[in-house]
């Protein structure tokens, strides 16, 4: 197993981006960390520079780890190899709370397995579809009048309170700073109101892809979440960002609201997210 540094994570992107859209998550971490945006990860590998599997981690020497959740992702090429990585390996800490987000939900047994193995309780967090977005000309024409467009603008810090309290994860400190960290560091969008507070918004994760979308209830039926799906879709590809999204199995509004806007997914496919020592 080795860790990648700096070169070889540039390096890493380019391979993943021939594997999308399986590769999406850790392909979006590693579009984010080789622009520097702010992480708290490493990234291993089984061989180099042939590798088969990949996986992010907790970077043991960040002194900021502790203050996120100890998130893992993967994209894997090969099951047998990613078994031994993580039992045999030490690819993750199995005696500490983890969460492996966006992962084939195929290897669910293979989770089951080892976590029973070594005493380790496990669950489906949640079962998602992964989406993206092949081609950004089939967005609709922008049609924002000028009074609208005049009310819409990033999120900054004066907004986080607002956005952890209605994000279905969030709602405490640790989802206070996740909130923190991406509306500092990652592109975001909102509608305000006539006092200048959002009524309906979008961020980008810190693997890039589309998320957090909310209207506040009092503002829906207005268009609002299509009109900045399409704007963030638009800005994200005019930066080379990859435009994709993770929808939960049982959201069919959002599920449509995106196939309308051209989004699309592999229908064999389906990611998901486990907890592990919950």
């Amino acid at each position: 197993m080795k860790t990648l540094n700096t070169e070889e994570l540039q390096i890493a992107e380019g391979v993943l981006l021939k594997h999308l859209p399986k590769s999406f998550k850790v392909y979006g971490f590693l579009y984010a960390m080789n622009r520097n945006k702010p992480n708290t990860l490493e990234v291993v590998v089984d061989t180099w520079p042939d590798f088969k599997v990949i996986i992010c981690r907790p970077d043991p020497k960040n002194k900021h780890a502790i203050e996120f959740m100890k998130k893992v992702t993967y994209y894997s090429m090969d099951e047998q190899i990613l078994r031994r990585m993580l039992t045999e390996e030490n690819a993750v800490d199995w005696s500490t709370y983890f969460l492996i987000g966006g992962c084939d939900f195929s290897h669910a047994p293979m989770f089951r397995e080892m976590s029973s193995a070594r005493g380790v309780n496990n669950r489906l967090y949640t079962l998602v579809h992964l989406m993206y977005l092949p081609d950004c000309s089939t967005l609709p024409p922008s049609a924002v009048d000028s009074e609208l467009e005049s009310r819409m603008s990033p999120l900054n810090d004066s907004h986080v309170e607002l956005v952890n309290k209605m994000w279905k994860f969030g709602g405490n400190k640790q989802g206070y700073r996740n909130i923190q960290n991406l509306i500092s560091n990652f592109p975001s969008c909102c509608i305000t109101d006539g006092q200048g507070q959002p009524v309906s918004w979008i961020l980008v994760y810190d693997y890039c892809a589309l998320g957090i979308l909310y209207t506040l209830p009092e503002h829906r039926g207005k268009g609002y979440a299509k009109l900045l799906v399409s704007a963030m879709a638009k800005k994200l590809h005019a930066q080379g960002f990859p435009v994709y999204c993770f929808i939960e199995e049982e959201n069919l509004v959002s599920h449509r609201l995106f196939t309308n806007l051209g989004f699309t997914e592999d229908p064999s496919y389906r990611a998901a997210w486990f907890e592990f020592n919950f």
